[in-house]
């Protein structure tokens, strides 16, 4: 009869855990400052720019690094305005062990961005409101799609 200690960890199970999370970089610009609160703003249009990046730091623990870039205009007739800009360069430690490497690549590009992204997202609203304006919230992302995307993108790109 084998024992069963439920109390040692499995040595080979998959390990996918969030170590600290941080900004490295975090900026509002609000250029048009105080025009922009004298006249009411009507249909507000962002131009977003969002990037992920990841590194290897030592055999277990990867950083990833979420930067995006929102621009909000207003778009009145003959007369678009800037309201504010955020940029926002937010990371985190992963320690990823025993996962196996075919997976390593989706689990940093898909994974670790949703995890970070709600953490993102409110803090990019604060810093709108801390601006003056309403809060800025971002559209759900699907990191999946955009993962997806830039395979086939980067897959087309070796075939030619």
């Amino acid at each position: 009869m084998t024992e069963n200690n439920s109390n040692q960890p499995n040595q080979d199970a998959p390990i996918f855990r969030m170590q600290k999370m941080y900004l490295k970089d975090l900026s509002f610009e609000n250029p048009n400052a105080p025009d922009v609160f004298m006249t009411p703003q009507t249909s507000p249009k962002v131009d977003l720019n969002l990037e992920i990046k990841h590194r290897k730091l030592d055999d277990e623990n990867w950083e990833v690094t979420m930067s995006i870039t929102a621009k909000v205009r207003d778009e009145k007739e003959g007369d678009p305005k800037i309201l504010f800009i955020i940029e926002i360069e937010h990371a985190a430690i992963f320690t990823l062990k025993n996962i196996p490497e075919e997976h390593v690549k989706t689990v940093l590009s898909v994974d670790c961005p949703t995890l970070m992204f709600p953490f993102t997202r409110q803090i990019m609203s604060q810093l709108s409101v801390d601006g003056g304006f309403m809060p800025f919230l971002m559209d759900p992302v699907n990191f999946m799609a955009l993962y997806q995307g830039a395979k086939k993108n980067n897959e087309g790109e070796v075939k030619q």
